[in-house]
């Protein structure tokens, strides 16, 4: 985000990923986020594509669900000290996040509520620590289409830490299907 430039006041790194995280948080418009941070409009779509573009760049390096034997063993743990569950590898949940109705595939996005979004599941340890997401699917997609459709239920699938739990919210009876 460091960027050389021949003028006098280039936005520094820590205003450009202020004003990327409040857009980003709230969903506001770029220039009312550009205002709140002393930006025009056309610096706040900048930094918030930056910002965006880094933070997609890097989400591999602090994003991945763990596959050693001591990584699954501390997460386990700290789930047991925090609340009494054993053998939890982590905690799942689904979200929906508005967007603006896209121009091709338009009805694929309303969810249940009649709104335009994406349909994200994201797994966190005891420590809130995000260790998987899946951020493609339109918000019509059911939470257990998303769930069989990912790469962390295909790794379970296969055997993966056959003692180990995903904590969840949800009718039971529609992921077995």
């Amino acid at each position: 985000l460091d960027r050389q430039t021949r003028r006098s006041n280039a936005l520094t790194v820590e205003d450009q990923v202020l004003c990327g995280l409040q857009f980003l948080s709230s969903g506001s418009f770029q220039w009312m986020v550009g205002r709140s941070c002393g930006l025009s409009q056309p610096s706040a779509s900048r930094a918030v594509a930056m910002v965006t573009e880094t933070l997609c760049k890097r989400a591999g390096d602090y994003i991945r669900f763990p596959t050693n034997p001591a990584e699954i063993t501390a997460i386990k743990q700290s789930f047991n000290r925090l609340a009494g569950f054993p053998n939890v590898i982590g905690a799942i949940d689904g979200t929906h996040i508005a967007i603006k109705a896209p121009k091709l595939n338009e009805d694929a996005y309303v969810n249940r509520k009649g709104i335009h979004t994406i349909n994200v599941q994201a797994v966190c340890d005891a420590e809130m620590r995000i260790l998987d997401v899946v951020a493609k699917w339109p918000g019509s997609s059911h939470d257990s289409f998303i769930w069989k459709n990912s790469s962390l239920h295909t790794l379970m699938e296969h055997g993966y830490n056959k003692d180990g739990w995903l904590l969840g919210k949800g009718n039971v009876e529609d992921l077995i299907k």
